[in-house]
């Protein structure tokens, strides 16, 4: 286990391990307000051996770290608006063929002993949230049960993926066509993207680093000129795909990762994040 350290010893050891250093009251500073574990994820690229490379400054490590904390914060956004509307579809079409209380019967779905996993699920959110006021009206007039237009306000979007991906095959294609017509995302590849995005929420939701990250690798669509790997552009991609609103996506926010990074170009490396050097147009939807 390694031992307490002080701010003061923490950057003597960056120093001692080959960072520089140019301004030690920023660093002092930096590393009171994010931490030195935090901030040593960023230092990954540059190690070699248990120093780091020749060059390597905290003052451009810190802008790494400013850059995916702005990055992380406009993707959860967009995150947002993905899952808000996978919501509302999935609710509208399931309630419309079995029934604002359907989803509480087995049979309406492909996975009949995951079945019980959902509502254990919607249980648990159900007592974490028994003071919320339209949770504690539908417990005292409904005697706790629920339509899902809204149960699904209560789902995890890791829940409302599982949701979708128990749904019957022939729900799970009929309403790929009505959410995204006229695209070759079938329900094997929005079952892929909606775990992928799931991860990508998690790490965005808690603070985590997307720069020099794996991730899961989504499953291609039918129509796609270049591979998909396990990079953060192939997560942005699949958010690009699944945004509602495409006016939106290239007016807003689009424009918003362009500036975000033409503002870092000179600490980041792209390369680590696997944006390619025609990422704009691959991303325009």
């Amino acid at each position: 286990m390694k031992k307490w350290a002080s701010f003061e010893e923490q950057m003597e050891l960056l120093a001692q391990r080959g960072c520089v250093i140019g301004d030690r009251k920023f660093c002092l500073e930096a590393l009171k307000r994010t931490s030195y574990y935090r901030l040593s994820a960023y230092l990954l690229p540059f190690k070699d051996g248990d120093r780091y490379t020749e060059g390597t400054t905290f003052e451009r490590v810190h802008q790494i770290y400013e850059f995916d904390r702005k990055l992380r914060t406009l993707l959860f956004s967009a995150i947002e608006e993905i899952e808000v509307f996978f919501r509302v579809q999935v609710a509208h079409y399931h309630a419309k063929k079995y029934g604002e209380r359907g989803y509480y019967d087995a049979v309406n779905f492909r996975e009949h002993n995951r079945h019980g996993e959902l509502m254990a699920r919607l249980k648990k959110e159900v007592d974490r949230n028994k003071k919320v006021p339209y949770v504690k009206h539908h417990i005292e007039r409904y005697d706790g049960s629920f339509p899902l237009w809204v149960a699904v306000e209560l789902f995890s979007f890791g829940t409302l993926a599982k949701f979708y991906a128990d749904m019957h095959s022939t729900d799970q294609k009929q309403l790929s066509k009505i959410m995204y017509p006229g695209t070759s995302y079938n329900n094997s590849v929005l079952k892929s993207w909606l775990q992928c995005l799931t991860g990508l929420r998690n790490v965005c939701a808690h603070y985590g680093r997307l720069y020099y990250r794996p991730f899961s690798t989504p499953k291609p669509p039918a129509k796609i000129e270049f591979d998909l790997k396990n990079k953060l552009f192939d997560m942005t991609y699949v958010m690009r795909s699944l945004h509602p609103k495409e006016e939106s996506w290239n007016n807003t926010i689009l424009p918003q990762i362009t500036a975000l990074i033409e503002q870092y170009e000179g600490h980041i490396n792209l390369g680590y994040i696997g944006f390619p050097p025609d990422w704009e147009e691959k991303l325009m939807k």
